[in-house]
């Protein structure tokens, strides 16, 4: 009876604030999120505050273990390391405030925050492109040019293109976002996500957007679709120069060394080219929200567990990472 009670006063609050704002601009989105039972969002706030602790857990001992051992100062970690505060803020650009949406009545989030969200998410969802593509040409260079590789890939141009990916990341997306936001929002204002997403904004306009639509699909197909096929032909290099590596031992190595990275490339290129290559299509709701859970929630968690279990320097240093902590704990005893 209370379950059911919760249900109705949620459901009438959303009616309310939407019917309040269909004369007038809209100020606030209603975030639609996962609507169930009061047990169910219970359940899923407990389980989605359990993957982003862990999240963040797993992603700073990566960049902590890169940090302290000093023989993965290497190219290679430096991008890992980016890779994992760049997943860190990732996942922080929408798990907390959709965790606090399962325990929220209204689910509100006003016009600022939302395109606020909107461009923090896939800024670093476009940053997160550039880095894979980055760490696969550093494994090209590794692996395909050893010789040059200690020459062209020196620490300092690591650092250069590091930044030139953040800051190629964050200046893609502001096309997109200035002609979405651009668009008359006049009711309703409820976004059937758990997001701020394009595709379900556009389609809250008061107007038709064919050309905005038309450039957002463009931009996504061009961003998305050059840098995996810059990663896959990267990568087939590769696979082609082990394959002529004639003891079984390098051979092995090198895979083991790029098979996380063609994991998590997978992974997340898998999950995106379903959404953002064409916005608008009619995928339905429930689909959009789990495959976009897959991808900015669920992969960032899987990477530090892809990268630290088929890294031997990784678990490595982790160990020592782990035998630093005991040690200053131990301090702090007899302290």
């Amino acid at each position: 009876m209370a379950m059911s009670c919760y249900c109705n006063f949620r459901r009438e609050k959303m009616k309310n604030l939407e019917r309040n704002n269909k004369s007038d601009p809209v100020s606030i989105f209603i975030l639609l999120g996962f609507p169930c039972t009061w047990e169910i969002q219970v359940l899923l706030f407990s389980l989605f505050s359990v993957i982003y602790v862990l999240t963040l857990i797993g992603n700073l001992c990566i960049i902590c273990a890169v940090w302290w051992d000093h023989h993965l100062h290497t190219p290679m970690y430096i991008l890992l390391a980016n890779f994992s505060f760049l997943e860190i803020w990732y996942v922080t650009s929408t798990v907390p405030n959709m965790l606090a949406n399962f325990l929220s009545e209204t689910n509100t989030i006003s016009f600022s925050g939302c395109f606020l969200q909107f461009y923090f998410f896939f800024s670093m969802g476009t940053t997160e492109t550039f880095f894979l593509s980055a760490m696969a040409f550093d494994r090209y260079l590794a692996i395909c040019r050893p010789l040059h590789y200690p020459t062209v890939m020196t620490v300092p141009r690591c650092i250069r293109i590091a930044a030139c990916c953040w800051v190629c990341g964050f200046s893609c997306f502001l096309l997109p976002v200035y002609l979405i936001s651009q668009l008359p929002f006049c009711g309703p204002n409820i976004i059937d996500h758990f997001l701020c997403d394009p595709g379900p904004l556009m389609k809250l306009s008061c107007v038709p957007a064919p050309a905005t639509e038309i450039t957002c699909a463009v931009f996504n197909s061009v961003l998305i679709f050059s840098t995996f096929l810059f990663i896959t032909g990267s990568y087939a290099l590769v696979i082609r120069a082990v394959l002529k590596v004639p003891s079984a031992e390098g051979r092995q190595k090198a895979f083991s060394t790029c098979g996380s990275h063609l994991a998590v490339v997978s992974l997340f290129y898998g999950s995106i080219m379903v959404m953002y290559v064409s916005p608008t299509a009619g995928n339905p709701a429930g689909i959009q929200k789990i495959v976009t859970l897959f991808y900015s929630v669920l992969t960032p968690f899987f990477n530090p567990l892809i990268y630290s279990l088929r890294n031997k320097e990784i678990k490595k240093a982790l160990r020592k990472l782990l035998r630093i902590v005991r040690f200053g704990q131990k301090q702090l005893i007899k302290n």
